[in-house]
């Protein structure tokens, strides 16, 4: 029994000891092929990232593009490292095509993520940096990736959607700002106009506040006890809260400093005299 495994053993060891022998060349050759292959996949890559880049192409196109030539190159240099040694591509690549096959059906929706992906990346509608909403679900684009796009809104929430949910979808771009909105009431009796011009110079004051699109302040409505004025403004979408927060703090200071006076809700009722009688 054990003579019979040492003799297996030292068949094994021959016939790898003869394999390295008589291909020991060729593996070296493979090595530094398979080496120098990711050397240049790695500089190709490099520079096509670097030139896209130059040229002002978004990051996430010339990301997707240096990443694809990169893979290429590596596939390439391992044909050719396993034909060196002797090595046929061609039941390994059979092999992939009915793998892929399996998996395609498999991952159905991952592979449409990666499609609209690629579409988004194609098209695009917006960039890495621009206030999207879609599906009711809003945010400044901090990465898009082939399968999924990540926003961060004005809490600082990171939302992952996968793509297939934003293709074809009714998609709202604000670009790289938000609009807020604000209001406060004055009395009848005050000046609309100067608490106008006192609510507008506040919005210039403010570092954060857009100049362009350009700021709207007026008359909203008239209530019952006062007159609304309404403010609007545009922000980073990740700087919302703070900037409405100190807004409307800046728009109240001003309103209080001016003396302008701000109602309370006040109701009207008459009362007959009949009816009390009764």
């Amino acid at each position: 029994m054990i003579s019979t495994e040492i003799q297996q053993v030292e068949k094994y060891y021959t016939m790898i000891s003869e394999y390295l022998v008589k291909y020991s060349m060729q593996l070296v050759g493979a090595l530094l092929i398979l080496i120098f292959g990711l050397w240049v996949a790695q500089k190709i890559s490099k520079m096509i990232a670097a030139l896209m880049a130059r040229n002002n192409i978004d990051i996430t196109l010339t990301n997707f593009v240096s990443n694809v030539v990169k893979v290429l190159f590596i596939v390439m240099f391992i044909i050719i490292a396993l034909g060196k040694i002797g090595i046929s591509v061609t039941p390994f690549v059979a092999a992939i095509g009915a793998a892929s096959l399996g998996a395609g059906l498999a991952l159905q929706g991952m592979l449409s993520n990666y499609g609209a992906g690629l579409a988004i990346i194609a098209t695009r509608p917006f960039i890495v940096g621009d206030t999207i909403e879609v599906k009711n679900v809003s945010g400044q684009v901090k990465t898009i990736e082939l399968g999924y796009t990540i926003l961060i809104n004005e809490e600082k929430v990171e939302i992952t959607i996968p793509n297939k949910h934003i293709v074809g979808e009714i998609l709202h771009n604000s670009f790289n700002y938000s609009l807020v909105k604000g209001e406060i009431d004055i009395a009848y009796n005050a000046s609309a106009e100067h608490a106008i011009e006192l609510i507008e110079n506040v919005l210039k004051d403010h570092e954060l506040v857009a100049n362009e699109p350009l700021s709207q302040v007026g008359i909203e409505r008239f209530a019952e006890s006062g007159v609304t004025i309404s403010y609007r403004y545009w922000v980073p979408t990740t700087k919302i809260i703070e900037t409405k927060l100190a807004v409307n703090g800046g728009v109240y200071s001003a309103i209080q400093g001016a003396d302008i006076e701000i109602p309370f809700p006040q109701r009207v009722i008459t009362i007959n005299k009949h009816d009390l009688d009764s």
